[in-house]
């Protein structure tokens, strides 16, 4: 299930592995453990790993690369994908292992249009690299 653009199938997946039932802190895993949600058991393996924001930047950011090399600007229509950039983000937990991502481009430069002033100056900094109008 996708809510508000997150995979909860796999935040609770990221949530449950060794790595992030550590990090939480104890009132977090009494949220989690009221619905039933326990972490998981040496055994398993394989749980798919939730994006953050910067892998979905840097997704995004690759796919933006990836046009402006091709076309040599960003003038994206709203609606254009960017087919398949490879990216590496671990898929099931697996190092060096990378899952190839569909980037919604025009929608995502739109978007970043519309919040520009939120943006860092590392992040403008680069999609200013590659003439981005804003």
């Amino acid at each position: 299930m996708v809510v508000q653009g997150e995979d909860l199938g796999r935040w609770v997946a990221a949530q449950r592995d060794e790595d992030g039932w550590g990090r939480l802190v104890p009132a977090q895993r009494l949220l989690l453990e009221s619905p039933g949600i326990e972490p998981a058991g040496k055994g398993e393996a394989g749980r798919p790993v939730l994006r953050g924001q910067d892998a979905k930047w840097a997704a995004n950011l690759a796919a933006a690369r990836q046009f402006h090399a091709r076309e040599a600007h960003l003038r994206v229509p709203r609606k254009y994908i960017e087919q398949p950039v490879a990216e590496t983000v671990p898929s099931g937990g697996q190092d060096g292992v990378g899952e190839v991502v569909e980037v919604k481009l025009g929608t995502w430069l739109d978007n970043v249009r519309k919040r520009a002033d939120k943006l860092t100056e590392q992040r403008r900094a680069d999609l200013d690299a590659l003439g981005m109008r804003w």
